[in-house]
């Protein structure tokens, strides 16, 4: 597998954009803070059924921003929730959150630090759950590395849950999804100027920088059955959660799909690898 190459500050570049924008994100109507603390719930339905039943286990989040994924699985019967982000404003966010809810850090607890220091950072040796969200994989230059971090943090018996947005997306055109216009091998890094943010397009920001990178599903799959874990299924979806090409219509279930005289085209993907357990 290839090295994915970029500048020397990307990490410093992108948690920079990133603490900004927690104050943004944590007021918008995307996130509906308010909504959250009423339902304590806003987990994908896919996700629910492919991770199972969470009841008594212990789970880590990889990338968690401020934690309402996390919490949400602590909702669900999660024994013990960690949630790990590079983003201090973030991570302060998502402990104000489960302080609110009632959530003492023996049942959710948070830790500011980079995904591959995980296994230095969180407070246990190894989670019957590894997650990780959706936008997660594309800020990480990586991936072997990532992999192997992963699969040292997944017990004996348990499984990484990994739920993403299609690589096929990034080599489309973005207004109409429908031609090859980018190199879907690339391994440069992308590096973007747009202010704002996706909670709102038009919002004030100064740090506006950002660099990321592109992985191939096979280079995913790859990078984990190399750590040692058993790729249990690969499923392809034809959905997504937001309106990455001109072209996709919201459903009344909430997510974007191709009109109906569309060919369909994979648009997300939900990846599960479990760790032997002997």
């Amino acid at each position: 597998m290839r090295r994915h190459t970029g500048p020397d500050d990307w990490r410093e570049t992108n948690r920079a954009r990133w603490d900004e924008r927690v104050a943004i994100h944590t007021a918008s109507d995307y996130y509906d803070q308010e909504r959250f603390r009423r339902e304590r719930d806003v987990l994908r339905d896919f996700e629910i059924a492919e991770v199972g039943d969470v009841t008594g286990r212990t789970l880590l989040h990889l990338q968690c921003h401020f934690g309402q994924d996390t919490l949400s699985w602590a909702h669900r019967g999660a024994a013990h929730v960690v949630g790990l982000d590079f983003s201090e404003p973030a991570i302060e966010a998502a402990r104000d959150m489960a302080a609110e809810l009632g959530y003492g850090p023996e049942r959710a607890s948070f830790v500011a630090a980079d995904v591959y220091d995980a296994a230095e950072a969180v407070p246990d040796s190894s989670y019957d759950i590894v997650y990780t969200g959706i936008g997660a994989l594309n800020w990480l230059p990586d991936l072997v590395r990532w992999a192997e971090t992963v699969a040292s943090l997944v017990a004996p018996g348990g499984f990484l849950y990994l739920a993403e947005f299609h690589p096929l997306c990034d080599a489309l055109d973005d207004e109409t999804g429908s031609r090859i216009a980018h190199d879907y091998f690339s391994r440069e890094a992308w590096v973007d100027e747009t202010p704002g943010t996706y909670t709102d397009l038009d919002a004030p920001t100064v740090n506006n920088r950002s660099v990321e990178w592109q992985h191939s599903l096979g280079d995913v799959v790859s990078a984990l059955a190399g750590a040692g874990l058993r790729i249990d299924f690969l499923h392809e979806h034809d959905m997504t959660m937001f309106q990455r090409f001109g072209a996709l219509r919201r459903g009344d279930d909430g997510y974007y799909r191709l009109p109906g005289d569309r060919p369909r085209i994979p648009l997300m993907y939900s990846l599960k690898a479990t760790r032997p357990a002997s």
